[in-house]
């Protein structure tokens, strides 16, 4: 696997680790969304594995192809940095993609404990991929992202952890609505 590429997986896997204990904490609250209309921690983990469910069997089907890709242009490098930083922002929430809303809206998401076993394969999936993925290919687009447009197999990492660290806020509030702090405790 290429260097670059590594580090980036390397913080993937452990911002997913960070995630999938945040979600555990919460026991049975987990499946408890927070308000009407707002997702559980169980839909938050259950998006997340969707989304890269999808891209990593969108890749592989790419790449057997063997087709030389196209080059990402300079408008599309910089619709990524601008979907990134969005991503980072405290608070700002996106509209899901077309079906990929709807089937986590279902209610019928799988245990945190199956999401887990089933997110480890793929992501064992997804490290095979990139260590098998072409280097003449590395920079070349392999994915078209819904904001972004086309993207390498990089970005395509990166936008895996971007994502994940924005879910990761909405996990955060999730748990914090389920959760509140106990009151100080009144002065004697």
């Amino acid at each position: 696997m290429n260097h670059r590429l590594h580090l980036k997986f390397e913080q993937l896997e452990r911002a997913t680790e960070r995630l999938l204990t945040s979600a555990e904490a919460l026991g049975p609250d987990a499946a408890r969304a927070p308000a009407p209309g707002n997702w559980s921690a169980t839909q938050v983990v259950h998006h997340l594995f969707f989304i890269e469910s999808n891209i990593v069997q969108y890749v592989q089907k790419k790449i057997q192809s063997e087709e030389l890709l196209p080059k990402v242009g300079l408008l599309t490098r910089l619709r990524v940095g601008l979907v990134r930083l969005l991503l980072r922002l405290p608070g700002l929430k996106f509209k899901a993609p077309r079906g990929v809303a709807t089937l986590t809206d279902t209610g019928e998401v799988p245990t945190l404990p199956e999401m887990r076993l089933k997110w480890e394969a793929l992501r064992r999936q997804l490290e095979r991929l990139l260590n098998e993925f072409p280097g003449r290919q590395l920079n070349r687009a392999v994915f078209p992202h819904p904001r972004s447009g086309r993207i390498t197999i990089y970005q395509v990492v990166e936008h895996l952890v971007d994502h994940l660290l924005h879910h990761q806020q909405q996990l955060d509030r999730i748990t914090k609505a389920l959760r509140p702090a106990a009151p100080a405790l009144a002065k004697n």
